[in-house]
């Protein structure tokens, strides 16, 4: 079992930064890492995912190269660093862990509690 708590998350102006980090427990080599957002009233939806080494990487096409997703397996931590910052990436933040590499929610196992993230416009 993988516990996930993720950190980082406030409210910053358009433009700004912020670091997220998923602090995991239990066995997190062996699984991809991912982070996905759900804004109030909207569906729980992709963000960007990491594999179990690192070396692969995919991102939302909203992203548009702002975001950055790095693990550190001697630490269990998985972070998403995020710039340029835009009033529609306000939302509740998580991090999930899947057996198989996958954009879809419903293949991850387990997930933190969310870290909330607001940009003002």
């Amino acid at each position: 079992q993988v516990q996930l708590v993720e950190s980082g998350g406030g409210l910053v102006q358009a433009g700004g930064s912020l670091s997220l980090s998923c602090a995991a427990s239990g066995v997190f080599i062996t699984y991809v890492v991912g982070w996905f957002r759900q804004a109030l009233g909207k569906e729980r939806e992709f963000v960007a995912a990491i594999s179990w080494g690192g070396s692969t990487t995919t991102y939302a096409d909203f992203v548009e190269g702002r975001f950055t997703i790095s693990r550190d397996n001697a630490k269990n931590t998985v972070n998403l660093q995020m710039t340029g910052l835009k009033s529609e990436d306000t939302a509740t933040y998580y991090c999930g862990v899947s057996p198989g590499w996958s954009r879809d929610s419903k293949f991850y196992r387990y997930w933190g509690q969310g870290t909330q993230v607001t940009v003002a416009s």
